[in-house]
């Protein structure tokens, strides 16, 4: 054959090593890159993309193996081998570049599925608190009197001498005036301050500030030196009444108080007046409502309004009469879901709230 066709023949005879890498640099270098590829494709992550771009592009992967024996060809053979294995070196390149972007995207976005926060669970699973049964209580009770056409008057805690006793009729010599275990505040002169012992300071306020007719309740806490136990608060809540107005008597105090009760506790339930004592109003009486034993539980204290504690209001008693009634909603509230003891109101057991 002429020389110029046969140049592949004496460099098989003189470079035996650079026929071999021309036939790498054909069939075999393109085997490589199809190989690579694949496993570029079937990779789940990062690090095994790594492992396959060392093994063919790193210091000592095969495509890197393969430029080192480049100095063996002569140079017309050198550049077409250089030029082929650079070739195949970019398309693994971004391959691999190409793979790891895609990779990385969704380790991201699995990171961010993991980190993430549903905040519309968390408010959908929010426990909610809800009102003390004592101020579900009060609050009931405000409702019930409004409707039979009171108003909800309010007064201080701390009060003078004057608003919780002496305009009461009990002046200081009175006897039942150390009746209420008073507690009181020094603050010295010039007048004796307590913490108000019931809430019958606020009616004496209403008098003095309105004219009648007076339709209120004056609910509100309340304050005394007693001892906690299955019956008592030393600070408990009250809830009093006050009506002023012409030619009311007894009767009409005896109606308001079955008409209440009826309206809280049922229909079923009735009520009955026992003589008793108290200085601000005459006559006076306990109030009681039945239970479903047939027994009588005393709800409260009830009167006509002295004409005493009416003159000291400014109010004519000739002219305008009117009757007080008052009881304690702790106990109202134990009464209505039959409580074992008044105490369990103030231990804040939220096992016990709950319920409510």
């Amino acid at each position: 054959m002429p020389e110029s066709s046969g140049n592949a023949g004496p460099r098989r005879q003189t470079h035996p090593i650079g026929d071999t890498i021309g036939q790498t640099v054909g069939v075999e270098l393109e085997s490589l890159v199809e190989r690579a590829q694949a496993q570029i494709r079937e990779v789940e992550s990062l690090e095994e993309l790594a492992d396959i771009e060392r093994s063919f592009l790193g210091k000592k992967g095969e495509l890197t193996q393969q430029k080192k024996t480049l100095g063996s060809l002569d140079a017309d053979a050198r550049g077409a081998a250089g030029h082929a294995l650079n070739d195949a070196v970019s398309t693994l390149t971004a391959v691999v570049g190409a793979r790891r972007a895609v990779l990385a995207a969704a380790s991201e976005a699995q990171q961010l599925e993991a980190e993430r926060l549903d905040l519309t669970e968390v408010l959908s699973e929010v426990e909610r608190g809800h009102l003390h049964l004592v101020t579900q209580a009060r609050d009931r009770l405000e409702d019930v009197f409004v409707g039979m056409g009171f108003t909800v008057a309010e007064g201080p805690e701390v009060e003078s001498a004057w608003y919780n006793f002496e305009a009461l009729n009990i002046p200081e010599w009175h006897p039942a005036r150390g009746s209420f275990d008073t507690i009181f505040v020094d603050l010295g002169e010039p007048e004796e301050v307590m913490l108000r012992s019931h809430t019958s300071p606020v009616q004496i306020r209403t008098m003095e500030n309105n004219e009648p007719p007076i339709y209120i309740v004056a609910p509100g806490r309340t304050f005394r030196t007693d001892t906690a136990d299955a019956t008592h608060l030393p600070a408990f809540n009250q809830i009093e009444g006050l009506v002023i107005d012409r030619g009311i008597g007894l009767g009409d105090l005896a109606g308001t108080i079955d008409s209440f009760v009826k309206a809280f506790f049922g229909h079923e339930v009735k009520t009955r007046l026992r003589p008793s004592y108290f200085p601000f109003t005459e006559p006076s009486a306990e109030f009681d409502i039945s239970t479903p034993s047939g027994d009588w539980l005393e709800l409260g204290g009830c009167g006509v309004v002295h004409p005493a504690v009416l003159r000291n209001c400014g109010i004519d008693p000739e002219i305008w009469q009117g009757f007080a009634f008052g009881f304690g909603i702790d106990r109202l509230a134990v009464m209505r879901y039959q409580l074992d003891d008044i105490r369990e109101l103030v231990n804040n057991d939220v096992r016990f709230l709950s319920q409510f």
